[in-house]
């Protein structure tokens, strides 16, 4: 990620004589966000970049000009997440109801995004599965970033597409586990309540700047980088973890699992 833009805003903040706290504070933002962005290290989002822009009176330039704005298509729910999960070295993924994005097979990504509301058209859907798809060439890396999937059973359990697309799926997640590539670990529906019950989290560690976390519910998302937010996240990732199943055990629930899938076929 370039520094040019960072530079900017910096330049920016200090003619009008603001320290970081003080743009933070204009801008409905956190100092650390403010700092990442003027060393280059994160991208505003496009609601970012705005509040930035009106804060320091300079129109539309920090919008306009904001670093990947001409970039892949992707939701505008998870924009503000995607420059994250490119950096980072790290990710541990929390999926509550659906495959998370960068394990998704194309026509698992194919029958989600099929059922988007309101719905897109084929140009759209198919830019989108592209994207998705471009999103998980991350693993193509055998070492980094470093992947864990914390998966509620209703992943496994709610067929998406048809069986067929679900026992592909499954076994697509097979084969990244037995090649060492991904760790899965499933909460069986015999634990009940845990934790991370209210939607899909990401949790990313990067080599050269704190983590984040990105939360995701229908239509809405929010990435944060406050560390005592961050660290609760965490905490309730490994409370979760603690009750899943052992990585032995989840990846024979899905084997039987895709099993099944392939007898319905």
């Amino acid at each position: 990620m370039g520094s040019t833009y960072g530079d900017w805003l910096r330049e920016q903040r200090e003619a009008a004589g603001m320290t970081q706290q003080e743009l933070a504070d204009e801008a409905v933002m956190t100092r650390s966000h403010i700092a990442h962005i003027e060393a280059g290290r994160r991208v505003p989002s496009k609601e970012d970049a705005r509040r930035l822009d009106k804060a320091l009176n300079t129109g539309d330039v920090l919008s306009r000009f904001r670093p990947g704005e001409n970039s892949r298509p992707v939701g505008s729910h998870f924009e503000a997440a995607l420059q994250f999960e490119q950096q980072a070295t790290m990710i541990r993924e929390f999926a509550l109801s659906c495959v998370p994005g960068i394990l998704q097979t194309e026509r698992y990504a194919r029958a989600m995004l099929g059922a988007s509301f309101p719905p897109l058209g084929d140009e759209e859907r198919d830019k989108a599965v592209v994207t998705r798809l471009e999103r998980a060439k991350i693993l193509s890396d055998p070492v980094s970033p470093v992947v864990w999937a914390v998966l509620d059973e209703g992943v496994l359990r709610r067929p998406i597409g048809s069986p067929h697309v679900m026992a592909e799926q499954i076994a697509h997640i097979i084969g990244l586990m037995v090649s060492e590539r991904i760790r899965v670990h499933v909460i069986p529906f015999g634990v009940g309540a845990h934790p991370l019950l209210q939607g899909m989290v990401s949790l990313m560690s990067f080599e050269d700047q704190p983590p984040v976390t990105y939360v995701e519910a229908l239509l809405t998302s929010q990435v944060h980088d406050a560390p005592a937010i961050v660290e609760r996240f965490h905490g309730a990732y490994h409370q979760a973890l603690g009750d899943a199943l052992p990585s032995k055990e989840s990846l024979a629930l899905l084997r039987a699992t895709a099993k099944d899938y392939e007898q319905h076929e």
